[in-house]
């Protein structure tokens, strides 16, 4: 649904969404390890934090999460899979894969989320409301090797990803929210003007 005028998509559904049921695998003692640090009910900020340092302790290899053709990519767009639902939809687990060059649109999200890259190189462009909300002012970017974690929340969660490399590049991304039940984790999409 457009919001006429703003340059803003509200629970747009262009970028990948995921399948209502898991079609990859997510380790039991991680679901484990992402459940404790969830149930401490910390604010979103903090749980996020607390989740990026259990994923990085824990980070799997991708063939753990997928099988090969899966891990492959899709020429038509970046792929999301899901691996966990948990079932009081408190979070959810995804596996992303990239090809070369594939981007997401510039976005922000639900609840808060944490990423760790598995392979390849992502980029991520994060961005500023600006011009009182008539533009966007870019305001970091960040390259996020294999073996980064990190995590974030809203508000000031606006950004845009892509893989930066040459090679297919996967991630882990770990959401509070059930992205099962929503399609994906994007609470609105950008289209207004970037300005320097």
């Amino acid at each position: 649904m457009s919001v006429t005028g703003t340059g803003l998509t509200v629970n747009a559904q262009a970028c990948a969404t995921v399948p209502e049921t898991p079609t990859g695998a997510c380790p039991d003692d991680l679901v484990r390890a992402l459940r404790a640090e969830v149930r401490r009910g910390l604010d979103w900020q903090r749980t996020a934090d607390r989740v990026a340092a259990a994923l990085g302790d824990m980070l799997p290899e991708p063939a753990a999460l997928l099988p090969a053709r899966l891990r492959r990519g899709n020429p038509a767009s970046y792929q999301s899979h899901l691996l966990h639902a948990e079932p009081d939809g408190s979070f959810s687990v995804a596996a992303m894969v990239w090809l070369p060059d594939q981007v997401t649109v510039i976005h922000d999200h639900v609840a808060w989320c944490v990423t760790g890259v598995l392979q390849g190189n992502e980029c991520e462009e994060v961005f500023a409301l600006a011009d009182s909300g008539a533009a966007l002012r870019l305001v970091a970017r960040n390259e996020n090797p294999s073996g980064m974690v990190c995590g974030f929340a809203p508000p000031g969660d606006i950004h845009r990803v892509r893989n930066c490399g040459d090679e297919v590049a996967m991630s882990m991304h770990v959401y509070g929210a059930d992205i099962s039940r929503l399609g994906n984790s994007i609470r609105r999409e950008y289209t207004l003007p970037v300005i320097p």
